[in-house]
């Protein structure tokens, strides 16, 4: 594989990772021990907030209220795509099944649901309004009983009018004016009167990721994530202009948002490593506070020789978001194996998914598509398997689990087998 780096990253998504770690543990350990008390105290020390936790009937009511008719119809826009998307996922899940494995012995799966789920809605620096319908919406269309989310106070009001809208709307049972440690802390130990969750899902920043990794084993989590990725590949074919403003796009998530460009053509290299600094100027004081730090330490160019060779750096990095700008699309969604999720096309972009366009932007990062893929109905809902068999099938499965235990020295699970074969008059 012949690459060139024209310009490299002087940080990686992993650089402060170790900064928080303590700060997390600490915090958790005390809302643990007391719980309500805590929580409060470091939602009023971390968000000037002291309102009411659980968002009343009559808030969900007036944040409605607040939010114009367009908003709604683009929340509804977006609901629509991402909820027909998830129940197509749950067709294409395999079906429950019972098998007859040997005479006498069978074997089946069931797909159930978690009971409880919880979802941080991030709100600090952007109203997410989008993460609400991506996150409540595929664990309603999985069946989940129970969906608790989380989201900051934006003031003394509570939460964002248009995430308590949007997350009403797709069907969260509870909603909590919480962010942060307190937020994940509250649904982890089921306080406010409200249940432990089963499994948490949901974006937000280093002290959220870290306290998701933290209570992971207590409830499950969707995945490890870290700041937002884009990748974008471009051969001679691709507008430049686009590829500049695409990176740009997803660099004002955070200072430690990466953005990556893989070319096979110098000129595409050349232009968008003069404009993208040019395109951040150019944008108001907070994106562009954001997006200043994240290219100048984190954005990479990468110069190809061969289609190959980009798609072997792609799978390398594994993106959360990989967007191909490229002749040839479908060699490239045959041949590409690891990313979050794919953009094909320069008609289709990051912003889309992450807004409305249906696919879940919940997605892996820090090389996590070499794993597994974003939140999906699939992620809610647990593979159970099952077995039964005849007093006559005990005749070989009984004897042969018996001699498996003795090979291994576990003498015990070996008499579990005896035990029935004697029962049923079975010889060894």
């Amino acid at each position: 594989m012949a690459i060139k780096y024209l310009k490299k990253a002087i940080k990686t998504p992993s650089s402060d990772d170790n900064k928080t770690r303590a700060t997390v543990q600490s915090i958790l350990n005390d809302i643990e021990k007391r719980r309500e008390e805590s929580i409060k105290e470091i939602t009023k020390k971390f968000d000037k907030y002291e309102g009411e936790i659980i968002v009343s009937k009559e808030k969900i009511e007036e944040a409605t209220k607040k939010v114009n008719q367009k908003t709604k119809d683009d929340v509804q826009f977006a609901y629509e795509r991402i909820k027909k998307f998830a129940e197509h996922q749950l067709k294409s899940m395999n079906n429950e099944f019972e098998v007859e494995l040997s005479k006498g012995l069978f074997a089946g799966q069931r797909l159930i649901p978690v009971s409880s789920a919880g979802c941080y809605i991030p709100g600090g620096r952007y109203a997410h309004i989008s993460s609400a319908t991506m996150a409540i919406t595929p664990a309603k269309v999985a069946g989940v009983k129970t969906i608790i989310c989380a989201s900051p106070p934006k003031n003394e009001n509570g939460a964002h009018p248009g995430i308590i809208y949007a997350a009403n709307l797709c069907g969260a049972d509870i909603i909590l004016n919480l962010g942060g440690i307190a937020a994940i802390g509250s649904m982890t130990y089921g306080c406010f009167g409200n249940p432990p969750v089963d499994f948490l899902v949901g974006a937000g920043n280093q002290y959220v990721s870290e306290a998701k990794r933290i209570v992971y084993g207590q409830v499950g989590i969707d995945q490890f994530a870290g700041p937002t990725e884009i990748a974008i590949i471009a051969d001679k074919s691709a507008d430049k202009e686009i590829v500049a403003a695409d990176i740009v796009g997803q660099a004002e998530h955070g200072y430690n948002s990466p953005g990556w460009v893989f070319t096979t053509d110098k000129s595409v290299a050349d232009y968008i490593m003069k404009r993208i600094p040019e395109l951040i100027a150019e944008l108001p004081e907070g994106p562009r506070s954001s997006a200043e730090p994240a290219w100048r330490d984190y954005g990479e160019v990468i110069l190809c020789d061969t289609d190959e060779d980009m798609a072997q750096i792609s799978d390398q990095y594994a993106a959360e978001h990989l967007e191909v700008h490229a002749e040839k699309l479908d060699w490239w969604l045959k041949r590409l194996k690891n990313y979050g999720s794919l953009f094909l096309g320069e008609e289709t972009t990051v912003a889309y998914g992450d807004k409305c366009s249906g696919p879940n932007h919940i997605l892996p990062t820090k090389g996590g598509g070499r794993y597994t893929g974003g939140l999906s109905v699939g992620k809610f809902i647990k593979t159970l398997t099952f077995q039964r068999m005849t007093k006559e099938a005990n005749k070989i499965v009984g004897a042969t689990a018996a001699r498996l235990g003795r090979a291994e020295g576990m003498e015990a699970h070996a008499r579990t087998g005896d035990i029935r074969l004697q029962k049923y008059g079975h010889t060894k």
